[in-house]
């Protein structure tokens, strides 16, 4: 597969009377075809102007965006409006339609576009169909929730069959279930249609839980970018680690000799204790001694963990292993 949208060397400033502000400065990426791609930073760091380049409804002060092998900027208004009906945008807003209902806000694009209105009343039902909300098709906005509006949004932006899908911002308003039904609705139809999604945010979980590559931003530059496992395992940028440790690296420090020592009672030999516990304290812990013997299949046996400094980090490991029914003791060891 090509390329779906080639960036190169984009600028974007933005001048007023008394002076001019840089949003973008020699943005260069490549968004390939049927892929979903991230693009994540910090309030201000020019992700919305990006998005907005990329469909010319801001247009770049320098530089070039390719769509779909055609260079947007050689494009005649009229030629522009066409190239744009590929190129759906959903946002952190719904900017859904309020006196229509359902499937009135997904006709209006089709609308727009003079399909007739049987035709565009059944492409609106498939599309409903599509993002599960079909039996809210005569409901209007206000009896909506925000993960309904956000699924009329999709519907409506797929109605004009684009070949991508951006969206900026789109899980933002919205709880963090519904935001993980919205995410996996976009990848089953990413895998269903085929289309592109670009996925703009500020939140590295989003970008970990959809997408394959990442563009991060950062005061107008790209200051990263490549595979998401790649970044998230080695961030080189600063403003990688900021985002992906943002209370910076729980590393932890061992200097007096508190510990646990948790006893393995027959537990099964294939739980990741340990692991399991670091990840859901977000600490780290030191093993100073451990004798764990596997027996048909379960733990037997003892191991001696060095707990961090940090008192809450201490509180959080206790109750995680009261939570799981581990037995431990708490000790002080001569380290």
């Amino acid at each position: 597969m090509g390329a779906m949208i080639e960036i190169k060397n984009l600028g974007k400033t933005f001048f007023t009377k008394e002076n001019q502000v840089v949003a973008l400065e020699g943005v260069s990426l490549e968004i390939e075809e049927g892929e979903i791609f991230g693009i994540i930073g910090l309030s201000g760091a020019g992700k919305s102007t990006l998005v907005r380049c990329m469909n010319y409804l801001e247009k770049p002060t320098t530089g070039s965006v390719v769509f779909d092998g055609q260079a947007l900027h050689t494009m005649s208004e009229k030629q522009l409006r066409k190239a744009r009906q590929s190129i759906s945008m959903i946002f952190q807003g719904f900017h859904l339609l309020m006196q229509r209902n359902a499937l009135q806000n997904v006709c209006f694009p089709l609308e727009i576009a003079g399909v007739p209105k049987k035709e565009a009343e059944k492409k609106a039902k498939e599309m409903l169909e599509l993002v599960g909300i079909a039996d809210k098709m005569q409901a209007y906005p206000s009896q909506l929730s925000g993960g309904q509006k956000q699924r009329v949004a999709i519907a409506r932006a797929l109605a004009t069959n684009p070949k991508v899908l951006l969206c900026d911002e789109a899980t933002s308003a919205l709880d963090p279930t519904t935001t993980r039904s919205i995410l996996a609705l976009l990848q089953e139809i990413n895998r269903k249609l085929g289309v592109t999604i670009v996925i703009i945010t500020h939140e590295m979980g989003v970008i970990e839980a959809i997408c394959k590559r990442v563009a991060i931003l950062d005061r107008s530059h790209v200051a990263e970018m490549g595979k998401v496992e790649d970044i998230f395992v080695n961030p080189q940028s600063e403003i990688a680690k900021q985002l992906i440790y943002p209370q910076g690296r729980k590393e932890g420090t061992f200097q007096k000799g508190e510990c646990v020592r948790i006893v393995f009672d027959g537990r099964s030999s294939f739980e990741p204790v340990v692991s399991n516990m670091v990840l859901a304290c977000g600490t780290a812990v030191n093993i100073l001694f451990a004798d764990t013997k596997n027996i048909d299949g379960q733990a037997f046996g003892q191991m001696l963990l060095q707990l961090p400094d940090d008192e809450t980090a201490k509180r959080k490991i206790f109750a995680y292993l009261t939570s799981r029914n581990i037995h431990f003791e708490e000790e002080f060891a001569n380290v």
